[in-house]
């Protein structure tokens, strides 16, 4: 996947998950669990086009081999966008490294990670390159 010059890969598909997403915030608003919010977010993705799998788990490999452990994600967007939902009070550095680590482990290249749980929509956009990892790595 290239990256743009602007920095901004899947720019506008990201943006139409998070107003489906503050949909769902405005119309339920804080204080249910995660569940609810997953079944209202898949009606509204549905609602407003956007194609997604809702938690379809995806196959991870460890040095080449398969694990039996899956990952489930709470969905896929474009083929190309993991979206983790949260109803927790506000996010953390914990939820943020658990998307980086879904990322990597399944190569995809932009995550998405909304709470639910705080008094108005929180996310967080979350990229992944290989090749940025490793630029890093070797600073």
């Amino acid at each position: 996947m290239c990256f743009p010059e602007n920095g901004l890969i899947l720019k506008e598909e990201a943006y139409a998950i998070v107003g489906a997403a503050m949909a769902v915030a405005n119309e339920l608003g804080a204080g249910f669990l995660e569940a609810v919010y997953q079944e209202a977010l898949e009606l509204e993705l549905g609602f407003q086009s956007i194609p997604f799998i809702a938690q379809q788990p995806i196959q991870i490999h460890y040095k080449g081999n398969p694990l039996v452990q899956k990952y489930i994600p709470d969905f896929l967007c474009y083929d190309h966008i993991i979206v983790e939902i949260k109803a927790i009070h506000r996010l953390t550095g914990i939820e943020e490294a658990q998307l980086l680590n879904y990322l990597k482990a399944t190569q995809k290249p932009l995550g998405l990670l909304l709470n639910f749980g705080s008094s108005k929509l929180e996310w967080k956009r979350m990229v992944y390159s290989p090749s940025l990892i490793s630029k890093r790595n070797h600073e």
